[in-house]
């Protein structure tokens, strides 16, 4: 099992930050588009070749941010219509997420086997967040996911406190 932690930078304007390993070395390096259409986050490994692409959908009635590894979509994060919460649902051939993904806490399924965990780590400057991989072929997946749903909170969060102004 593999131990990889996302920290995000709590004043980062363009949007990057690292992935590291239990060592504290760099891993995977994530670039946000900063004030560019559509919105993209790309994940690159220490090679800095791109590995992962989050692009958020343009033009959609509801958000919608797709997901690549490798080159191909492999999942898709949407909002659902709902008049109070806000409600997202994660398509993905063979891929489920089980527990409370709003609050970065849950498990990662392929198959009906648990293939890694996400739990957000409290009390640090910034989100934070521990990511256990059981199936180390699924590990850019895993990365994808966490930054992909991160990405999704930090535009529902934006959202909400621009319609509250």
């Amino acid at each position: 099992m593999k131990q990889l932690y996302i920290k995000q930078k709590v004043f980062s304007i363009s949007g990057k930050f690292t992935v590291k390993d239990q060592q504290e070395k760099d891993v995977y390096f994530v670039e946000g588009s900063f004030m560019q259409i559509p919105k993209t986050f790309s994940i690159l490994n220490n090679k800095r070749d791109e590995v992962a692409l989050i692009t958020k959908k343009i033009f959609s009635f509801l958000p919608k941010f797709f997901v690549e590894v490798n080159g191909r979509e492999v999942l898709t994060i949407k909002k659902e219509f709902s008049f109070f919460k806000a409600r997202y649902t994660i398509d993905a051939a063979s891929i489920e997420v089980q527990g409370n993904w709003w609050d970065m806490n849950f498990q990662v399924l392929q198959y009906g086997e648990v293939i890694g965990t996400v739990s957000k780590e409290w009390f640090t400057w910034g989100d934070s967040y521990k990511v256990q991989i059981i199936n180390e072929e699924m590990e850019t997946i895993m990365i994808a996911l966490v930054v992909a749903i991160d990405c999704v909170k930090a535009d529902n969060a934006a959202a909400s406190s621009a319609a509250s102004i």
